[in-house]
């Protein structure tokens, strides 16, 4: 029985991170042959992710992990003019690192190199593949849809030669059903300061590669997976949805954990709405107090996780908030007290997962999207940045599966989502019986039924585990390698 060792390559974030590793270790479920080692980047800004690691690779020592050095990132003000570049040029700055972990850590084991797993904002790595002689895979943290936006973007700049405007009239992108108009797309394809031609040039690499990996499944992007069958894109493996069931909490997160958990005992069956916004989710005050007005208002209970954002330009990852009588409405908190509950952090999972959450309130970042329809706890959308305005676009216009709060939203933008806004999208969320709600208790059979034997992602897993295995190769010398 042949066995192989894969190296994945996630980029520096908690999102990618998580979304790599919960695939790593359904690839290590499904088969043995398989050897996994994760080389770690550092954040550029933020605190290391060791910790984070080791809390992880605690529960699952079945998985190496080697950390690379630190390297120095580009200057922060690129941070501010384009965030997607960035980020590639802070990941590109790792290659030499990346060959070298390789080189000494993997290759010089006794397990032959079946390829390179890199995320999306990796594939500068593609060329360490290349290099190495072995094949390479990129891994989508996002959906189905925004990955054929990425491979459709170099056609179309081809033809086109410059980033979208606003003005612009919708697009039609093959991965879409209906057309796209310019508020929906993300930041990124408006960007003239490198942002778009970045993300042109990312989608050109992915074509270089043995094969493309995402978390979804066929059932719930039926038209976008489809749309992949075109000359010049590698076979395309849709294996979701990968999320991690039991979530992962520090210690210091456990009474916080605790006390959300117990208050949403006592409250009645999918009568709760929850709004959360991600690890990098935040808002000023003026959106805190209409926000407030808009839960009130709406009678609805609610769990509210409530961060405001860092001092440091955004560099850093928000705060929880403190002296909230101060920042919202003035007798918010006592004509609220018993119906709704505000926390900082919160364990995102098990609340989706707990019987009294009936809708959620959500920024649309995909491992959020998937964690709510497995749970089948519909969404209304209010996106923030990166790709989450397409898949808000996505999940109301094209799916039906999401009520519409917003869906051209960009935090930063300086405009305000009134009280009105969020109170009947809350009231819509929250209608027992609407159409919206059926279709993802529906969508929720499908995702469990996808990734277990005889499902379609069970499936397609298979072909991409056949596929790597065909591809193994006896590992070069050392010396024929640097």
């Amino acid at each position: 029985m042949k066995r192989a060792e894969l190296v994945f390559i996630p980029t520096p974030g908690m999102g990618h991170l998580a979304s790599t590793l919960a695939f790593a270790k359904h690839l290590l479920d499904r088969d043995d042959r398989f050897s996994i080692t994760v080389l770690v980047m550092n954040p550029a800004f933020a605190p290391t992710n060791h910790s984070i690691v080791q809390l992880i690779a605690a529960s699952d020592t079945r998985v190496r992990f080697i950390h690379l050095p630190q390297v120095d990132p580009p200057p922060k003000e690129l941070f501010f003019r384009s965030v997607e570049k960035f980020i590639t040029e802070y990941v590109e700055n790792y290659k030499s690192h990346v060959k070298e972990a390789i080189i000494n850590h993997v290759l010089s084991a006794s397990l032959p190199l079946a390829g390179l797993v890199v995320d999306l904002f990796c594939s500068s790595m593609i060329n360490v593949a290349h290099e190495l002689g072995v094949p390479s895979y990129v891994f989508f943290t996002t959906n189905a849809a925004f990955s054929g936006f990425m491979l459709y973007l170099p056609t179309r700049h081809d033809q086109v030669g410059i980033e979208f405007r606003e003005t612009d009239p919708e697009s039609v992108i093959p991965s879409y059903v209906n057309p796209v108009p310019p508020g929906a797309l993300s930041s990124f394809a408006l960007n003239k300061e490198g942002g778009y031609i970045c993300n042109v040039n990312l989608g050109r690499k992915y074509k270089e590669a043995d094969g493309i990996i995402i978390n979804t499944f066929s059932e719930l992007e039926s038209h976008a997976v489809s749309s992949f069958f075109n000359d010049g894109i590698p076979p395309v493996y849709t294996v979701g949805p990968m999320i991690d069931l039991k979530g992962k909490t520090s210690s210091e997160d456990n009474q916080a954990k605790h006390e959300i958990m117990k208050w949403l005992d006592d409250q009645p069956p999918s009568s709760v709405v929850f709004l959360c916004f991600g690890s990098r989710g935040s808002f000023g005050e003026p959106q805190l107090k209409e926000t407030a007005l808009g839960l009130e208002r709406s009678g609805h209970r609610f769990l509210w996780s409530v961060r405001l954002p860092s001092r440091d330009d955004g560099l850093a990852k928000p705060t929880d908030a403190e002296n909230l009588e101060e920042i919202l409405p003035p007798g918010f908190l006592e004509r609220t007290r018993g119906i709704g509950m505000i926390c900082g952090w919160a364990p995102q999972v098990e609340v989706l997962a707990h019987k009294a959450i009936g809708g959620f309130v959500s920024h649309c970042g995909w491992n959020s999207i998937l964690e709510s329809l497995w749970h089948g706890v519909p969404i209304a959308t209010w996106p923030l940045y990166a790709e989450q305005q397409t898949n808000a676009f996505q999940m109301v216009r094209d799916l039906g599966l999401a009520v519409e709060l917003k869906i051209n939203y960009r935090l930063g933008s300086g405009v305000l989502v009134m009280a009105e806004e969020i109170e009947n999208a809350v009231k819509c969320l929250m209608e027992a019986d609407s159409e919206v709600r059926k279709r993802v208790k529906e969508m929720s059979i499908k995702s469990r039924q996808a990734v277990i034997e005889g499902g379609s992602s069970y499936a397609s897993l298979g072909r991409l585990i056949e596929a790597i295995i065909a591809n193994v190769t006896v590992p070069a010398r050392k010396s024929n390698m640097w």
